[in-house]
């Protein structure tokens, strides 16, 4: 569960976005990471999936390397 409403940080790449939320476990913080992709539905609503196409996967790895490298640099400052 998040420790606050905020996320520690948000990362995007075209229409794909990482977010990166702080949490509390019985070893301490540690962080965890949504992939998301917004889309719009048939009525024209803004909707957010969990799922990716052949044309998303380039940016779903360039936003989950990029969150990798966020949170091992702030895991360290520890």
């Amino acid at each position: 569960m998040a420790t606050n409403n905020k996320p520690a940080n948000r990362l995007r790449c075209g229409n794909i976005k990482a977010t990166i939320w702080q949490n509390s476990g019985p070893k301490g913080p540690f962080f965890s990471t949504i992939f998301s992709r917004p889309f719009k539905d048939q009525s024209g609503n803004w909707r957010i999936g969990t799922s990716f196409g052949l044309h998303d996967l380039e940016a779903l790895l360039t936003v989950a390397h990029e969150a990798k490298a966020w949170i091992a640099a702030h895991t360290l400052k520890r």
